[in-house]
């Protein structure tokens, strides 16, 4: 069984939701879908802020809702920790203070986390004599997000714990929570607006749309799907996870394989150990195809691949399509005259390029 499993149904004056979902027991459950489709009322829900019509809601072998057999565990006795876009410290206490803000309540083996390693982790453990006022917004949260796992949840809840950053504070927290994201042993439910968040942290989409599941599965199965509103905007893109097989100084190119037969990325990226997994974000307007094999070209990187399904990404002619590179998936965002004029149809081979700045990483 799933860790996380859940039905809710609760109807409001003018909102209703209604989802059945089992999420997996580790890694990042992202939720993406517009303004009012759910995203929040489905945390409170988790959380016990809010109490469903009918529901169901199980996080590993402990059920916290179940509205048949009458049982509801209120909010304060969940073993949940909630981090917000703000992070709501107490401003007249210390980093230090903040933190031991539960944690001191928790009998010593119900401690899950190394609060020593915590701190490392997020990059906080030289904050600690400091007050919220003394902080940058990247700061106050990540100190948020560590008082929240310091409570030794079951779960993690986020919502939208970035939006209230600007761009530079943003690209602060981010690798923090990369790094994090691979070392929590709990599920994380993540809701976001951001592709770029949810690409880079996310490793299961629920897509919600007016309070319904529109899809639910692993991220690059749904980013791949050309059903979904994810593949119509001009931020469509997969995610590509290799493993570091190299580094070259000289050009401060990073050498990212695929795997058997999945061909090497040169990414302009800092030094990172051989062996070390990478994952990295490839945006289908940046994938040009060609039916040759071409080497005197300032693109970096040409991977053979085999054409599967396409369709019409926008209202202005461009066709989306879907890529298989011996395994890897990719997209390309191409104009209707190239297709037609290259004759590019689902089993054509061809040969995906990729500019090396274009890579995200």
């Amino acid at each position: 069984m799933s860790a996380l499993e859940l039905r809710l149904r609760l109807a409001r004056q003018d909102f209703s939701l209604d989802v059945d979902l089992s999420l997996p027991g580790e890694g990042v459950n992202a939720m993406s879908g517009p303004s009012g489709s759910g995203k929040t009322t489905l945390l409170r829900c988790l959380a016990g802020l809010e109490r469903a019509d009918e529901g169901f809601i199980q996080v590993g072998d402990e059920v916290w809702e179940d509205t048949t057999s009458r049982r509801f565990v209120p909010a304060h006795r969940r073993a949940v920790g909630y981090v917000f876009q703000q992070p709501g410290l107490f401003p007249h206490l210390s980093v230090a203070d903040n933190l031991a803000y539960g944690w001191r309540r928790l009998p010593a083996a119900q401690r899950m986390v190394d609060r020593d390693n915590l701190l490392r982790t997020l990059g906080i453990e030289h904050l600690l004599e400091r007050r919220p006022g003394g902080l940058s917004g990247g700061e106050r949260q990540r100190v948020g997000i560590a008082r929240a796992l310091l409570r030794a949840p079951r779960l993690l809840l986020m919502d939208e714990p970035l939006a209230s950053l600007d761009d530079e504070r943003k690209g602060e927290i981010l690798p923090y929570l990369e790094r994090l994201r691979e070392q929590l042993p709990i599920p994380v439910v993540y809701v976001s607006h951001s592709m770029e968040e949810i690409a880079r942290l996310a490793d299961h989409l629920v897509v919600l749309e007016r309070g319904r599941v529109l899809a639910s599965g692993p991220l690059n199965t749904l980013l791949t799907r050309l059903d979904l509103p994810l593949a119509k905007g001009l931020d469509a893109g997969v995610i590509i996870e290799g493993v570091v097989s190299g580094y070259d100084p000289q050009w401060r190119l990073l050498h990212l394989s695929l795997g058997a037969g999945g061909g090497t990325l040169r990414v302009p990226h800092g030094e990172r150990p051989t062996g070390s997994r990478l994952r990295v974000r490839v945006l289908a307007r940046d994938v040009s195809l060609s039916l040759d094999a071409h080497s005197n070209s300032s693109i970096l990187n040409r991977l053979p691949a085999v054409i599967g399904p396409q369709a019409d990404a926008t209202a202005s002619g461009d066709v989306l399509l879907t890529l298989d590179c011996q395994g890897t998936p990719l997209l390309a965002r191409l104009t209707r005259y190239s297709v037609d004029h290259l004759g590019l149809v689902p089993g054509t081979a061809v040969w995906a390029q990729i500019k090396g700045v274009a890579v995200l990483g």
